[in-house]
């Protein structure tokens, strides 16, 4: 894999992303579809403005949302660099990559929830091939190994502490088996996928099981690792929930939310919204995955449960509604509060650390304490290769989507710019004060 593959591991710990508050109450709620922000949020209007002034990007969406209240929309510039391509908008599709990762953890937190699974459920209860397990004894140098001490648990898979590793983090030997077996969970191009798609699994199930056949980079439940976990526990989901995992997805999420656009593949109706991706290279930007000819205009191999989603500006925001509204949106119960509370708790096994004051929940990150003068204890968040940033406060039932096409996601301080662009329009309509 080139070095532009790299997912980001994006903590969102800006002293500002969540810092923002409501905007200020208006006459008539602004629409979901409707274009945002140009006058409550201007500071953020202002950065997107100049991110397409300055070129760094052909365009930029973002939904912002307080309590039960419409997201406001900011959006500056178009899906592609074509003066002919559409403006951005609230329903705009884009890769988000491992945005993809909270939705498989909390589609798992939703059988916990039915008792269909248990946080500490061995993974070889539903995938036998789990049971036994060796872990390397030298990951750089060679595919050495012991017999694993413990078992992979649903908690491990869920917070990346299960022991595997991911082609796009994992170095010689290791990273070579991964190639050799087609554990490439991901799409990038039409290219990049011929190749790929010679070796990869044609199913989750035989995806899950050919991770079972490489050896741990750890002990389960010892160390975090960014890994193809959430790959294997959506083929848990399938097992347990006893649908294909695409299926319980838009049983259980894309129709009861209202998710319309969001999938694993983009229908040909809906072509036309597709972003471009790109790659920055030096000081150029150049058509990774062009929309009108993109490879998620077919479906992949089987439904990646750690990056394969597109999704909009608009369905993103219902998901991180739900989250926090502790469930239910629009009088529609998709979770218990107490299901949600727990999913955006820290998961992780007793003894492991994530980064900092942050810990890890189902598929995202979790700050442990109140950030002075930036996000609130509890934050749950997370990240995609592409740049798309997501996050949640629940003390000021603050939600923001921010989505963007460009590998490397990296290539702008994008969260930390945004989140200084809310605190100054927080600042401005609530004087340093944002109710909570």
């Amino acid at each position: 894999m080139k070095s532009w593959l790299l997912l980001p591991l994006i903590a969102l710990s800006s002293p500002s992303l969540a810092q923002v508050a409501a905007p200020q109450p208006t006459p008539a709620p602004m629409s979901p579809t409707q274009p945002s922000g140009r006058t409550l949020l201007t500071a953020t209007q202002a950065l997107f403005d100049g991110y397409i002034r300055d070129d760094k990007m052909p365009g930029i969406v973002a939904a912002f949302g307080v309590g039960d209240r419409p997201p406001v929309y900011v959006q500056a510039g178009r899906i592609a660099d074509e003066e002919t391509a559409p403006v951005t908008g609230s329903d705009s599709l884009w890769r988000v990559y491992s945005m993809t990762k909270p939705i498989t953890g909390m589609a798992a937190m939703l059988l916990i929830e039915e008792g269909k699974l248990k946080l500490d459920d061995p993974v070889s209860k539903y995938i036998p091939a789990f049971a036994k397990m060796r872990v390397l004894t030298n990951p750089q140098a060679s595919l050495d190994s012991v017999p694993a001490k413990a078992s992979i648990t649903i908690r491990h898979l869920l917070t990346h502490t299960a022991g595997f590793s991911y082609s796009i983090v994992a170095k010689g030997p290791l990273l070579a088996e991964y190639e050799r077996l087609g554990l490439l969970p991901l799409e990038v191009n039409g290219a990049a996928e011929a190749k790929m798609k010679l070796v990869r699994p044609k199913t989750l199930a035989e995806f899950a099981n050919r991770v079972a056949t490489v050896p741990l980079i750890a002990e389960p439940g010892t160390t975090w690792s960014y890994s193809v976990a959430l790959d294997v526990l959506a083929r848990v989901i399938e097992v347990a929930g006893g649908m294909p995992y695409d299926q319980f997805l838009q049983t259980r999420f894309f129709t009861p939310l209202k998710m319309a656009d969001t999938g694993f593949f983009v229908p040909t109706r809906n072509r036309a919204r597709l972003a471009t991706n790109y790659t920055i290279v030096g000081e150029q930007r150049v058509p990774l995955d062009p929309g009108a000819t993109s490879i998620y205009l077919s479906p992949p191999s089987f439904p990646y449960g750690g990056a394969g989603l597109v999704s909009s500006a608009h369905d993103y925001d219902r998901f991180l509604h739900m989250i926090a509204a502790r469930g239910t949106v629009d009088g529609v119960q998709v979770m218990k509060p107490e299901t949600v509370a727990l999913a955006t708790s820290n998961l992780l096994p007793r003894g492991v650390f994530f980064e900092g004051d942050q810990g890890y929940g189902a598929g995202g990150s979790v700050r442990l304490t109140d950030k002075p003068g930036g996000s609130s204890k509890g934050t749950y968040a997370w990240g995609g290769a592409a740049g798309t940033l997501a996050w949640v406060d629940p003390v000021r039932n603050f939600r923001a989507t921010v989505m963007v096409n460009y590998f490397p996601g990296t290539a702008y301080p994008l969260a930390t710019d945004i989140g200084g662009a809310l605190l100054q329009d927080m600042q401005r309509l609530h004087g340093g004060n944002p109710p909570r």
